[in-house]
């Protein structure tokens, strides 16, 4: 008997020891393994195929360094189309010192519901007007325009609410509009977020301090450590920089040069502190509670009685309604007034039946990591793994093998404002967005505007058209691909925040995300409207009943009603 005979032999005869019920395990287990290992090698490749610019020394002084790759003629254009599209409105100069006498004070101000037209009711359908009319501190009234404010009509035992839009007509008058959807009583909120003062400190801080938020990074080699400060915008006299921007999407990024180390020893990022230089007085235009986020009082009556709908009156929507609200609450539910139906997903079932054998990828910052975590935290059977990262900053993920889901976050790249992260870490969102596959059974989804209150908003448009491109490779190779956004969302300003973080600056930004992904397959998920038309308290992270609405959004998107 030959070798080769004896060997065929030798396992010909050693197969049937093993059971069907052991080979199945055994088949199971490899197949776990297996799984883990590629998931494994996924996350190393995507750390190993950064597309960074290999770290160098900028060899000459610069007094303001912020070097960006050119745009396309076409986006160059776009710029600035944007820019003109959220220009605001003129506001005054301050004087010096500066007299709080003058400028905006919501407790002298306010606001009057105006008569429906030819003196009738109002009904479902209606349009519901109110005029605001702003006063300064002495109660004379104001001549410009300028000021930051937030209208809200509400039913609090129906559960309804809806936001309204503020029209500023430049002469110290201003305009908000309602839809009448549901009927009842209707009860009119208008809230100073901001004095036009303020927005004029807030647009020169901007201008004149973009590096205000101040980063840093860990350089390290051997027993020699430094730590060097790091921005999009660098005030640089003598110290030499070390230039990290992005190859791939052109992002800026720098570092004052290390004295004793070499550009490439860079280790983590991470936030140091917050300096912004305000003139004599102005810290007195940001007083929570006085002339920042506070209620105008009504004039008259604060509310409406709102009938059932006239016969024959048309239904209301976004599609027939001039930039008009996009949903409203009832009884705490959000509906929205066009496309995709929100349909409730009250159990951890429901939830895994929609994500059922579904890849789902989130990117951004806190307010992104928030779905994640209330995913985590509702459904028993995905599991979280362990990747000894940290708490806030991620990278995240979680499996359900039953019910084959997986679920990853990961935080945006600089700015990101956080506790040190490693730099393997911090990635760009449309680089992470051209190592996805993509398909049918795929779910992008992102939200990144919290940490750029602090920058010129030309830093956000480049960023957002960076991160447009990376969207429309996804589709253009994988259209099935459901991709949703997050927009922004108003906040609890404390001063601290407010000249860093402030509504107004989320408000501009806002603006711009909508407009530029317009147009395209992807899906909105509206936090601005649901966190401003709720009755609850605004917050960087809003609180969970209103994380629970978003999430049916979220849920609807992915798993919408099948027509017919």
């Amino acid at each position: 008997m030959t070798l080769r005979a004896r060997k065929t032999q030798e396992v010909t005869t050693y197969q049937p020891q093993y059971g069907a019920a052991r080979i199945f395990f055994l088949f199971t287990v490899i197949v776990l393994i297996c799984v883990l290992c590629f998931i494994h090698i996924v996350e190393f490749q995507k750390k190993e195929n950064l597309t960074i610019i290999p770290p160098r020394v900028v060899p000459k002084k610069h007094h303001d360094v912020c070097t960006v790759q050119p745009l396309s003629p076409k986006e160059d254009l776009e710029e600035k189309l944007l820019l003109e599209s959220i220009a605001w409105p003129e506001t005054p100069p301050l004087p010096t010192p500066l007299s709080m006498n003058e400028t905006s004070y919501p407790a002298k101000s306010t606001f009057t519901i105006l008569p429906q037209s030819g003196g009738g009711q109002w009904h479902v359908g209606d349009k519901l007007k109110v005029l605001i009319k702003m006063c300064d501190f002495q109660g004379h009234p104001k001549k410009s325009g300028g000021d930051v404010l937030f209208a809200r009509l509400h039913n609090p035992t129906l559960g309804a609410g809806v936001a309204g839009k503020v029209e500023d007509h430049l002469n110290g008058s201003y305009s908000a509009v309602f839809s009448l959807l549901w009927e009842g009583s209707a009860w009119v909120e208008v809230t100073l977020v901001h004095p036009s003062e303020a927005v004029t400190v807030l647009r020169r801080l901007n201008s004149e301090q973009p590096d205000r938020v101040i980063f840093q990074s860990l350089f390290y080699s051997g027993s020699i450590s430094e730590t060097t400060i790091c921005n999009v915008f660098l005030h640089s006299t003598e110290q030499l920089l070390c230039n990290y921007t992005d190859l791939h999407t052109g992002e800026p990024w720098f570092c004052f040069k290390p004295k004793n180390l070499n550009c490439d020893t860079r280790i983590n990022h991470s936030k140091r502190e917050v300096k912004q230089n305000l003139k004599a007085n102005e810290e007195k235009l940001f007083q929570l509670g006085v002339n920042m986020k506070v209620s105008i009082p009504a004039s008259g009556p604060a509310s409406v009685t709102v009938l059932p709908r006239q016969k024959g009156q048309a239904v209301v929507n976004s599609s027939n309604m001039e930039s008009g609200p996009s949903g409203y609450y009832y009884k705490d539910e959000w509906q929205t007034l066009s496309g995709t139906k929100v349909q409730q997903f009250n159990t951890p079932s429901a939830v895994t039946q929609c994500l059922k054998g579904k890849v789902v990828h989130l990117y951004g910052d806190s307010t992104i990591r928030q779905w994640f975590e209330y995913f985590n935290g509702a459904l028993p059977d995905l599991k979280e793994f362990d990747l000894h990262s940290h708490k806030k900053n991620g990278p995240f993920m979680a499996m359900d093998f039953a019910n084959n889901i997986l679920m990853t976050f990961r935080c945006h790249g600089p700015p990101f404002r956080c506790a040190p992260v490693p730099i393997s870490e911090l990635r760009y969102i449309a680089n992470e967005l051209d190592n996805v596959i993509g398909g049918t059974n795929t779910v992008v989804i992102f939200g990144i505007w919290a940490h750029f209150g602090s920058f010129p908003v030309e830093v956000y448009i480049r960023r957002l058209q960076s991160i447009r491109r990376a969207v429309i490779r996804l589709l253009n190779r994988s259209p099935g691909t459901v991709v949703i956004i997050r927009t922004a969302n108003p906040k609890a300003l404390p001063s601290r925040v407010s000249l860093v973080n402030s509504d107004w600056y989320s408000l501009q930004n806002d603006k711009v995300l909508r407009a530029i992904f317009k147009g395209l397959n992807v899906h909105l998920v509206d936090a601005w409207e649901m966190v401003l038309a709720h009755h609850l308290p605004h917050n960087l992270h809003p609180q969970p009943p209103i994380i629970k609405n978003m999430i049916n959004v979220l849920l609807s998107y992915i798993c919408p009603i099948k027509s017919g």
